[in-house]
């Protein structure tokens, strides 16, 4: 028995650095993205295109997967779920991306994704007032939830308002290497923090507004690939715990790939943002193990038929992507 036992928490820790190893790389992927989307539209490419190109790739990828592994689960369509879809594609795609590619066209790469930090906080905000998610003052969590959140809010209004000085007299661009990356966007930074700001708030309510479409829509995979579709056809007619690596692996990437320069107001409405970020995620792991503590609470706060506990869930999921 002690044998297996033993077996059993290895496999269990490979496991648990496999996720690691994935979500880590995952945030680099990420980091990437931000450096060739921040490229493309240096090189001049349409905004609406590169939005466009982006969404037929991964319906293309989506659909053959969601088609087939969710034949059985997938229920008949209704009118009713195709405006949801509908609603989901407006704000998750065409608000959504098209207010980040605004954004990092007026700002620099690595502001961009530490803004992306808010995106927790935004999105427990909203699931808050739309009674998704449980505010305890009471409890040590609640309280933890609501300082993250402030102090997320406080970094984001650091990095708009306050430009500071910046961090490196030299400019590390490669130059002779990368040239092809340059260009002469017009930078504006608090309107490029708007619209950042705008993607980051869009992001969140898809995020909210997906529990109750995946509640009576639960095929994950359909519902994405839905989504995409109702993303390029609103295109075509108008022709978010590992989320700071992504922002430190975009700071160094921009300052060698792209020469962007760091500004002591960024970097102080960053760490601001990433100390609200884990405020927030601290609470919702508090949150957790209490409810798990202590069935009274649970079944006070999520009712008794049970019902709440998988919305509950799903919001926990959304807040902590």
């Amino acid at each position: 028995m002690g044998r297996d036992q033993q077996a059993g928490a290895a496999a269990a820790h490979r496991e648990k650095v496999k996720l690691f190893m994935g979500v880590l790389a995952l945030q680099f992927l990420l980091a990437g993205f931000h450096i060739v989307s921040r490229a493309a539209l240096n090189m001049g490419i349409s905004k609406l295109v590169f939005i466009v190109y982006r969404n037929v790739i991964s319906l293309a990828l989506l659909a053959p997967f969601a088609y087939f592994l969710e034949k059985k689960d997938r229920p008949p369509l209704t009118f009713s779920l195709l405006a949801e879809f509908f609603v989901l594609a407006l704000i998750g795609i065409t608000a959504n991306q098209g207010f980040y590619l605004l954004g990092l066209y007026h700002l620099s790469p690595t502001y961009a994704s530490a803004i992306q930090n808010m995106v927790p906080a935004i999105t427990f905000v909203l699931a808050a007032v739309l009674r998704l998610e449980q505010v305890d003052l009471g409890r040590r969590h609640g309280v933890a939830k609501v300082v993250g959140t402030v102090v997320s809010i406080g970094g984001a209004t650091v990095i708009t308002l306050y430009k500071g000085l910046p961090l490196f007299s030299h400019n590390l661009h490669v130059q002779a290497v990368l040239s092809w990356t340059s260009g002469s966007p017009i930078f504006n930074w608090t309107l490029g923090c708007v619209f950042i700001l705008g993607h980051c708030l869009s992001w969140s309510g898809w995020m909210v507004l997906q529990v109750p479409v995946l509640k009576r829509y639960p095929a994950r995979l359909s519902v994405i690939s839905l989504t995409c579709v109702f993303g390029l056809l609103q295109f075509l007619v108008i022709t978010a715990v590992f989320q700071p690596v992504q922002t430190v692996a975009v700071a160094v990437m921009a300052a060698i790939i792209l020469g962007d320069q760091l500004y002591t107001g960024g970097i102080i409405g960053a760490v601001l943002i990433v100390i609200g970020l884990y405020f927030v995620l601290w609470g919702k792991s508090e949150e957790k193990k209490t409810r798990s503590q202590d069935p009274e609470m649970a079944r006070h706060l999520l009712g008794e038929d049970g019902g709440e506990a998988d919305k509950d869930q799903q919001v926990s999921t959304a807040v902590l992507a």
